[in-house]
C-alpha cells in the first residue's frame, strides 16, 4: 500500500488521496512536507535537508505504509527515541550503536521524534534540532509533531510505528496518556537528578543555584504526573562547588544513558516493570521550577558570595547571569550611564571584608575582579562580558578602565 513511509533522512512520505463530488478520489503527487498545514493549491516548500511530520487538513486523508519496516527483526523490542537538545543526541547516538554493535541485542530503534525545526532569526531558514541531525546522519525516520497530542502523529504510532518500548531524554513536550499506553514494556525517562529530589524542567540548574554538594542521575517510568515514575536505576555523585551546568549536564546524561542501557534487557523480559520499580517517596519531593531570565540578575546588596557564584554555576547554559556596572567616579561629570556585564566565571574567597560598592582586581597575579557583597563576602569574578564585548579575563578588563572606578548597583540605584 502507498503512503506515508519511513525512510532514511526523511520523517515520511506522504500520498494524498482528496475526495471528490463523484465519491471517487485524485491522486496527488507524494511529496515530503513541512510542519503547517496543507492546502489544496499549495503544499508547501520542501525542506532540503530535514522534512518533518505534516498535519493536514481533515479534508485530506492520511494512508500509512510498513513496507520499509518489513527488514526489522520481528523478535525484538522496537524501541521509540524522543529527545531534542545535544545531551539528548549523545544518548541516542549511544542507544542506536549498542543495538548495531552488542551481541544478541534485545531491541531495535524503529524511529526518532524531536521538536520542529528552528527557524533562524536572519536569512528565515530552519535549523534541525541535535537530536534530529544525529537521527539523519544515522539513517533513522524522523518525526516532529507540533504537539505530541496532536491526533495524526498518535495515530501513526498507533497504526505504523508500533513501538514495544519508548525512550525520552530532554524531549521538552508532555506526553498524553493515550501515548503512555502505546508501548507494552512502558516509556523510560532519563532525568537528572536524584529524584525525587529536583522534579521538574531545570534539575541541573536548580541543583547547583541550591548548592547540592551531591547530584546524580535517575532512569525511570513516566507517568502522567511529571517526573513522578517508578525509579529504575539511580546513580550519585560529589561534585566540587566550581562545577557548572554546561559540564555537569553532559556527564550526567552519560552515566543516565549507561544506566538505562544495563535496565533495558530486563524492561524488555518483564523482570522490570512499573510494578517492581521503586516507588518515589513524596514526602521528599522538591520542586525544579522552570527558570524565568531575570532570575539571571545577581544582587549583591541582598545576596552572599555563595549565594551569587551558585548561581552563576547554575544558570551557565541559560539564561546566564550579570550585574549591573558604572564607570567613572560618582560625582563626576564623565561618569558613564549604566552597563550591564555578564559574569562567565566565579569563585567564592575565603574571606569577609568591610562592605563596598566598588569592584577591583585582586592583589596577586592571575586574580579576578572582586564584587564585595553587603554582608561582606567577596566573589571573585574570573570571567566577564561587558555589554557589546566578548568575554574577557579581570586583566583585560581592568586594562579597558584606564584608571576609572568600578562600582556594582543594586536593583534601587538602577532603577533610580
Amino acid at each position: 500500500m502507498t503512503g506515508f513511509t519511513f525512510r532514511p533522512c526523511y520523517a515520511f512520505q506522504a500520498v494524498l488521496t482528496r475526495p471528490t463530488a463523484l465519491g471517487s478520489s485524485v491522486r496527488m503527487p507524494s511529496r515530503v512536507f513541512n510542519t503547517g498545514v496543507v492546502k489544496p493549491s499549495s503544499f508547501g516548500s520542501i525542506h532540503p535537508r530535514y522534512p518533518i511530520h505534516q498535519i493536514v487538513k481533515p479534508s485530506f486523508q492520511l494512508k500509512f505504509s510498513t513496507s520499509s519496516q518489513e527488514t526489522i527483526d520481528s523478535t525484538k523490542a522496537r524501541i521509540l527515541f524522543l529527545g531534542t537538545p545535544d545531551v539528548a543526541a549523545t544518548s541516542l547516538k549511544s542507544i542506536y550503536e549498542h543495538s548495531q554493535t552488542s551481541n544478541n541485542c534485545p531491541y531495535t530503534l524503529v524511529g526518532v521524534v524531536t521538536q520542529p525545526p528552528k527557524r533562524r532569526k536572519r536569512g528565515g531558514s530552519e535549523i534541525p534540532s541535535p537530536v534530529g541531525f544525529i537521527a539523519e546522519e544515522l539513517g533513522l525516520p524522523i518525526l516532529c509533531p507540533e504537539s505530541a497530542r496532536d491526533v495524526s502523529f498518535l495515530e501513526m504510532l498507533e497504526n505504523n510505528v508500533k513501538p514495544d518500548l519508548c525512550i525520552t531524554a530532554a524531549y521538552g513536550q508532555y506526553l498524553p496518556k493515550r501515548f503512555l499506553s502505546l508501548p507494552k514494556f512502558g516509556t523510560l525517562n532519563i532525568h537528572p537528578s536524584l529524584l525525587p529530589r529536583w522534579r521538574g524542567s531545570s534539575p541541573v540548574q536548580r541543583s547547583l543555584e541550591a548548592g547540592d554538594t551531591e547530584v546524580g542521575v535517575s532512569v525511570l517510568f513516566t507517568v502522567s504526573k511529571m517526573d513522578a515514575g517508578p525509579i529504575v536505576s539511580q546513580h550519585s555523585m560529589d561534585i566540587d562547588d566550581n562545577e557548572q551546568a554546561t559540564t555537569l549536564l553532559p556527564k550526567l546524561f552519560d552515566i543516565g544513558t549507561e544506566k538505562l542501557l544495563e535496565a533495558l534487557p530486563k524492561v524488555i523480559e518483564g523482570s522490570i516493570t512499573m510494578e517492581t520499580a521503586t516507588k518515589q517517596d513524596e514526602s521528599l519531593v522538591v520542586e525544579a521550577n522552570m527558570i524565568d531570565s531575570s532570575e539571571g540578575q545577581l544582587h549583591p546588596s541582598t545576596m552572599s558570595a555563595f549565594q551569587c557564584h551558585n548561581r552563576v554555576r547554575g544558570f551557565s547554559m541559560w539564561p546566564g547571569t550579570f550585574i549591573y556596572i558604572q564607570i567613572g567616579d560618582e560625582g563626576v561629570e564623565s561618569v558613564k550611564e549604566p552597563i550591564k556585564m555578564k559574569v562567565i566565571e566565579s569563585r567564592v574567597l575565603p574571606e569577609k571584608v568591610k562592605p563596598t560598592n566598588i569592584i577591583e582586581i585582586g592583589p596577586k597575579k592571575g586574580d579576578g575582579l572582586r564584587l564585595v557583597c553587603a554582608d561582606g563576602s567577596v566573589l571573585e569574578m574570573r570571567k566577564v562580558q561587558p555589554a557589546t564585548r566578548n568575554v574577557m579575563d579581570a586583566k583585560s578588563f581592568v586594562n579597558g578602565l584606564q584608571g576609572q572606578t568600578v562600582r556594582w548597583l543594586s536593583v534601587y540605584d538602577e532603577k533610580s
